[in-house]
Order: structure tokens, then C-alpha cells, then sequence
């Protein structure tokens, strides 16, 4: 009898290394399986470097001009179309003029659709010259500019001071408004550009 109590006695030691044997090998196995697993999501790298944007000053007080930006950049639409407008309220830095009043500020602008909405405060409106032509000028410069750097954009809707009926002296902005490039100053003819004898040396 004293040999089979001795095997059972093996066999009663051997199960638990048996177990903890197998618990660690498969710890070991879903260690090894998991660092050969890509993961599901892929990291998206900042952006680098610099973004060129056209921006629309005014020229010879009737005329819309462009003039490029190099900007920051950005990854986000609503944020990146806000840098853009806050390009513009600081002014060209070539020889054009401001189309924007002094003080204007870009309060928010978000993007819905096809359709931005941009949010200004009350200077915009009360600080306004008189006439048609600025303000012609004053909303096509910020409707312009964010359709030419975003092409997705059919339409701009002005708010000034949240109120989304607005009414200058000349320009109602209740209705979302598209771009208008009519009041962009032309290239020069190709005649201009040819070249003019200096009948001074004749």
C-alpha cells in the first residue's frame, strides 16, 4: 500500500506546477501576440509648415486686391478659417488699404455645411464710413477671402454682435451671402504690359 500512497502524493504535487506552469505560459503568449498587433487607430502627425492664404484688401478705394498670407498651421476648419479672418482685420502689408473698420473683431466663426458663419462685434457695423462702396467692399473682403481659401464655402453669413439680422446703412446681411468677384480689381491687359520705346534716347 505504501507505493500507491506515495504516487498519489507525486501526482497532488504535480497539479498546481502543472496549472501555474500553463497560467504563465499563456500570460507569455498574449504578451508576445500583443506586441505584434498594429493598433487600430493611426497617429495622425501635426501639420508642418507654413499655409499660403489669399487675403482681399481694397486698392484705389473702389477695388477689391488680393495679397498672399503665409500662415501657422492649423487642423481644424472653424479655427483655421478664424486665423484667416484675423489676418485680414490686421491689414494687407504691401500698399493696400483696410477694408475693415478699426476695431473690428472676429468673434467666433463655424463652419456648417457649406455655409461659414462668422460672428463680428458692433464696431464692425457702427464704425463703418458711409456710403455703398465700403460697405460693398467691408463684407465682400471677408466673404471673398473665406471662399478663395475654402472652396467648400457657397455662402458667408454676417452677424454683428449675434444679432443674425443685421442691417448696415446700405447692406442688409440676413441672408447668407455668396462670393462676389466683380469687385476684384482685373489683371492688367496684355497690351499694358508691352514694352514702351523711351523716345527720350531717340
Amino acid at each position: 500500500m505504501a507505493p500507491v500512497s506515495r504516487k498519489k502524493v507525486n501526482i497532488s504535487l504535480l497539479i498546481p506546477f502543472l496549472v501555474i506552469a500553463l497560467f504563465f505560459g499563456v500570460m507569455i503568449r498574449e504578451k508576445y501576440r500583443s506586441s505584434h498587433i498594429l493598433p487600430d487607430k493611426t497617429v495622425i502627425q501635426p501639420p508642418i509648415g507654413k499655409r499660403t492664404a489669399v487675403l482681399f484688401f481694397v486698392t484705389d478705394g473702389t477695388r477689391l486686391a488680393r495679397e498672399a498670407r503665409e500662415l501657422d498651421p492649423c487642423d481644424d476648419v472653424d479655427a483655421c478659417m478664424k486665423d484667416l479672418l484675423e489676418e485680414l482685420v490686421k491689414g494687407p502689408v504691401g500698399e493696400f488699404d483696410d477694408p475693415l473698420p478699426e476695431g473690428t473683431v472676429i468673434n467666433s466663426v463655424r463652419v456648417i455645411g457649406e455655409m461659414a458663419e462668422v460672428y463680428l462685434n458692433r464696431t464692425f457695423a457702427e464704425a463703418m464710413p458711409s456710403g455703398s462702396s465700403a460697405e460693398m467692399l467691408a463684407v465682400y473682403s471677408i466673404v471673398d477671402t473665406v471662399a478663395t481659401n475654402f472652396p467648400q464655402i457657397a455662402r458667408v453669413k454676417l452677424s454683428v454682435d449675434g444679432d443674425s439680422k443685421t442691417l448696415l446703412h446700405h447692406l442688409d446681411l440676413s441672408d447668407p451671402i455668396p462670393p462676389d468677384y466683380t469687385l476684384e480689381l482685373p489683371p492688367p491687359h496684355p497690351a499694358a504690359q508691352q514694352h514702351i520705346p523711351d523716345r527720350s534716347k531717340q
